[in-house]
């Protein structure tokens, strides 16, 4: 399998998708799925299941993105319902729970019907207390739950931890799964059904309903943008959404020392928390800790997210042995707390998103698709309004307006001198920003001394991109673009790579 970054995920190193064809010229269908992860996947399962033709096309291959990148856990929403009640009212509240509870059915569902050995189970989630107002929001929490219906326990402590949580709310019924043996399964399962899918094809650019790629056009009546984040928009969308990325480590524990469960915290940053026990070749099972979440393209020199995991996880868990894993993933945090799922606001009303998915995208990616496949179908859903892209971000205003400062703070480095005064001083395998004169270049140093330069500037809106020394990828800080050391496209929103430098003399 294609990896989008230099670590590999517990899930890529465990199970395969398997490779597919580039698309070989143009080509129709009633609808085009951009993007093979979860989304897209999950989309085109449903459309086929109706009888709409689908091509499916990936940048990489399917599996290769950001769902082999999660730590996938089906749970309530990282805003917690009662700030989404607070913002939007009880009713949408309720409705992003009918959400989150159809959409973990269906993945149960397509689980048992395609026969997909992807280590689906149901479980019970644990919210406990972190930081200064951890009670607080346990407390808030219970009794929004308690009005909406949705079925919560509180409890003294998490049971079965050596570590005493203090008091926690328990959700009970979420699910987790592996996202690479599931995404695979779905592959086979839209093969059978006849859906065309094609790796190695980077779309550019959506014309109406038509999908330009590097490889053909594809003619479809409807199109879905399933790419984390939309790579067909300038504007629209990407003031509303902000990158961030998230931290992983994956560590052994003896078999059986913890029973499954999931937990996540109230701090800030917070931690996740849940147990791999598939009944695999190896005698361990493995205990999966993500968090340490920063902007993506922010943080220069981000090993120690993974020290400071490790550390909060040794505390708490004397059974974690030695650390297996570490890997990172690239999340889209939206404004006011929800995703953004349905009608692009930039085209025409056949062209569809899945976006914004925050730390839910297991959850908010199938639902997504199902609520893309009954707009396809002309059905009514009501999820619409909630969901709606479309929206403004009245609800998250200040959250907002911080988030948009911050990316107009990032074009200063325009204004600045470069990180390192000459090529010379970047060590092997590390990369950073060199001025020379008026222009600003992103270079990189092999482990042989060969070095790479690049132009700075994303393709998507000029910001400056900045190295990032775990993933070995140039991030950009505004919004999440991210490319690999020959300046290839890993990440949108950028569909066009970060082009060579032009290097002498710069007047």
């Amino acid at each position: 399998m294609l990896s989008n970054a230099a670590t590999v995920s517990l899930w890529t190193d465990t199970a395969q998708v398997p490779a597919f064809a580039p698309l070989a010229g143009d080509t129709s269908a009633d609808v085009c799925v951009v993007g093979g992860g979860i989304a897209g996947l999950t989309s085109a399962w449903l459309l086929l299941r109706e009888g709409r033709s689908v091509v499916l096309v990936d940048a990489l291959q399917p599996g290769a993105g950001e769902t082999g990148r999660t730590t996938a856990h089906f749970f309530p929403p990282d805003e917690r319902y009662f700030n989404i009640a607070r913002r939007f009212g009880d009713g949408r509240a309720h409705l992003l729970h009918d959400s989150y509870e159809r959409a973990t059915s269906l993945v149960e569902s397509i689980v048992h019907e395609e026969r997909i050995a992807c280590d689906f189970r149901r479980l019970d989630g644990y919210l406990v207390p972190a930081g200064a107002r951890g009670a607080r929001v346990i407390a808030c929490e219970h009794e929004c739950t308690g009005r909406l219906g949705i079925p919560t326990t509180r409890v003294p402590r998490v049971p079965g931890l050596a570590w005493d949580t203090g008091q926690a709310l328990c959700f009970h019924n979420q699910a987790q799964f592996h996202p690479v043996k599931y995404m695979a399964g779905l592959v086979r399962a839209i093969e059978r059904l006849g859906g065309r899918i094609h790796g190695d094809t980077r779309a550019r650019d959506v014309d109406g309903s038509n999908v330009v790629t590097e490889k053909g056009t594809v003619h479809a009546a409807a199109v879905v943008v399933a790419t984390n984040t939309p790579f067909n928009n300038r504007f629209v969308l990407h003031t509303k959404v902000a990158p961030y990325h998230s931290y992983v480590v994956g560590l052994q524990v003896p078999r059986g020392a913890l029973e499954p469960f999931l937990l996540w915290d109230t701090g800030d940053p917070y931690y996740y928390v849940r147990l791999d026990d598939a009944r695999a070749a190896r005698p361990f099972d493995i205990l999966v800790v993500g968090g340490q979440d920063h902007k993506t393209g922010q943080e220069s020199m981000p090993r120690h997210r993974w020290d400071t995991i490790e550390a909060w996880t040794r505390e708490r868990f004397p059974q974690a042995g030695e650390a297996m894993y570490r890997w990172s993933g690239e999340v889209m945090e939206p404004a006011d707390g929800v995703a953004y799922l349905g009608r692009n606001p930039a085209d025409r009303g056949n062209v569809f998103v899945i976006t914004g998915d925050s730390g839910n995208g297991m959850t908010h990616c199938t639902a997504g698709a199902m609520l893309i496949a009954d707009l396809v179908a002309g059905r009514a859903n009501p999820w619409v309004p909630l969901y709606d892209p479309g929206r403004m971000p009245l609800h998250g205003l200040g959250e907002f307006t911080r988030e948009q400062a911050n990316v107009m703070a990032q074009y200063t480095d325009w204004l600045q001198g470069g990180e390192l005064a000459s090529p010379d001083r970047i060590p092997p395998g590390e990369g950073a920003l060199i001025r020379e004169g008026l222009k600003l270049m992103a270079v990189h140093r092999a482990e042989d001394g060969k070095l790479t330069f690049l132009s700075a500037a994303c393709p998507h809106m000029g910001c400056a991109v900045h190295w990032n020394s775990a993933e070995k990828s140039w991030d950009c800080p505004c919004h999440g673009s991210r490319f690999d050391i020959a300046g290839q496209v890993l990440h949108g929103p950028s569909n066009a790579p970060l082009p060579p430098a032009q290097l002498g003399s710069s007047k």
